[in-house]
């Protein structure tokens, strides 16, 4: 059986491999994919709850019905920010659905910060399941398939 796991944001999907961080091109949160983002809202990547909202809200884990733990990173070092440029639209706890809006992040303003907006979407108990791979490594739009997860016989 497969679980698939959609982008949060609109833009262009790259393997994690090609994020410019070795946390998450080495896979050490988990293995996932990453967007570059053309706008700025970050959207529930499946039915789920959120297990924990930063504080600098540029970063947000949810945990979805299946029991995928999913991190979804906006920028790199953007913990930095202290939530300069970014808003958020739900709460640690709060149940959502796929495509509901979490954050909003002022993306010209993280980059004139000296940040990249690159969005590592990973999967932190990758080690649950058989595989987790990366798929569709185009443009995408919120709600587009990007990870797809094989469970364990």
């Amino acid at each position: 059986a497969k679980i698939i796991i959609a982008s949060p944001v609109k833009g262009k999907a790259i393997s994690l491999s090609e994020v410019n961080d070795p946390t998450f091109s080495e896979c050490m949160l988990g293995k996932g994919a990453a967007v570059i983002p053309s706008e700025g809202n970050i959207y529930a990547p499946a039915d789920g709850e959120i297990s924990l909202l930063f504080d600098t809200l540029h970063a947000v884990s949810l945990t979805t019905t299946e029991g995928v733990e999913i991190l979804v990173h906006v920028g790199l070092d953007t913990v930095a920010l202290k939530g300069q440029g970014f808003t958020s639209h739900v709460a640690t706890g709060d149940k959502v659905k796929k495509g509901d809006l979490l954050l909003t992040a002022d993306l010209e303003a993280i980059k004139a910060a000296g940040y990249e907006t690159v969005t590592p979407v990973v999967i932190c108990n990758t080690d649950d399941y058989a595989d987790v791979e990366a798929i569709n490594l185009s443009e995408v739009n919120p709600g587009d398939d990007v990870i797809r997860i094989t469970i364990k016989k």
